[in-house]
């Protein structure tokens, strides 16, 4: 799908608010009513906001100070950390080091990728698996380890909430996905946006049109709007800007595939035109690395076939990383 590249962004909140607080302690007939509201979501854009959502103010708070911290350092101290060092994609990545828009310059925009932190000698990282490893910790940062540690294990909670939400938005069992939330892939990545320059090259953004790879995404945003999602009926860009207390959800390719293109995965960019720096926190989840991913009951039409083979959440993963590096 090609969005313009220069339409204009419609400004009004047309993303719904979802309260997902009944998954977390409601009865059956409320959680079933989030499930509704998700699935009217997932079939028109694949993007929402959650609220009621349990994670902690003061814990979003830190995750926050501690990456403005980690970015407000010299280059050469977050170089100390840079991604090329790991061999499991964690890391600093430099601003510009990464184009998700095909004929676009390079996003403006710095990162840093954290996982699940594992030792040299665990199974996973001895087995050579995808992206298992150690995560890479900068120096001369308070309290950056414990606040990410804490808010990632956090997300893979909350993640298995909403993945519990979407089986019933699937009338599957609410514990369907279960196994696929089993000892999951996940990556917490924090970027930090500087403002749009005043006269930016053509294409020149905080982060250019793509679709996520994996599960779901779970963004946690700053005060400053710059996050834009494509409404392919309106052919316009939709305005998702922050709304205190939620955070914004996504679906990625994994779950269109999975659902045969029911539920859908929505291009979306960042044009950072706040003036100020920006910061957000998205949480990609993409689940267990051997659950297959096979066409979902109840997601064919009579007499459809489904239009993807059966695969595993690395296998694709895998897919997507060659096909964008190469």
């Amino acid at each position: 799908m090609n969005a313009p590249m220069g339409a204009e962004a419609e400004q009004e909140v047309q993303l719904p608010v979802i309260d997902i607080g009944p998954l977390l302690s409601g009865s059956a007939a409320e959680r079933e009513a989030v499930g509704d509201a998700l699935q009217r979501a997932c079939l028109d854009k694949g993007f929402f906001y959650v609220r009621n959502h349990g994670v902690a103010a003061d814990l979003q708070e830190r995750v926050f100070a501690a990456s403005r911290a980690f970015f407000d350092l010299p280059l050469d101290a977050k170089r100390q950390v840079d991604k090329s060092l790991s061999q499991a994609n964690r890391g600093y990545e430099p601003l510009r080091g990464q184009t998700l828009e095909a004929g676009a310059p390079p996003d403006l925009k710095e990162g840093f990728y954290i996982g699940e932190d594992l030792s040299p000698d665990d199974p996973r990282v001895l087995a050579g698996e995808f992206n298992q490893g150690a995560n890479l910790w900068p120096a001369g940062v308070p309290d950056f380890r414990e606040a990410m540690m804490e808010y990632f294990d956090a997300m893979v909670d909350l993640n298995g909430v909403i993945m519990h939400g979407l089986a019933l938005s699937l009338d599957l069992p609410e514990h369907f996905f279960d196994d696929f939330c089993r000892d999951p892939l996940a990556t917490l990545r924090l970027l930090h946006y500087p403002p749009q320059p005043p006269q930016p090259a053509p294409g020149e953004k905080g982060c250019g049109a793509h679709t996520d790879w994996g599960g779901i995404t779970v963004l946690m945003l700053d005060e400053n709007p710059g996050l834009q999602v494509w409404d392919n009926q309106k052919e316009c860009w939709i305005n998702a800007d922050p709304i205190p207390g939620t955070f914004v959800v996504n679906l990625g390719d994994m779950i269109a595939r999975w659902t045969n293109d029911r539920y859908r995965s929505t291009l979306h960019r960042v044009v950072n035109t706040s003036g100020a720096e920006r910061y957000s926190v998205p949480f990609f989840f993409s689940g267990s690395r051997d659950h297959e991913v096979r066409c979902l009951p109840g997601c064919l039409g009579p007499g459809e076939e489904p239009k993807y083979p059966p695969t595993t959440v690395e296998a694709h993963l895998r897919a997507m990383y060659e096909k964008t590096y190469g």
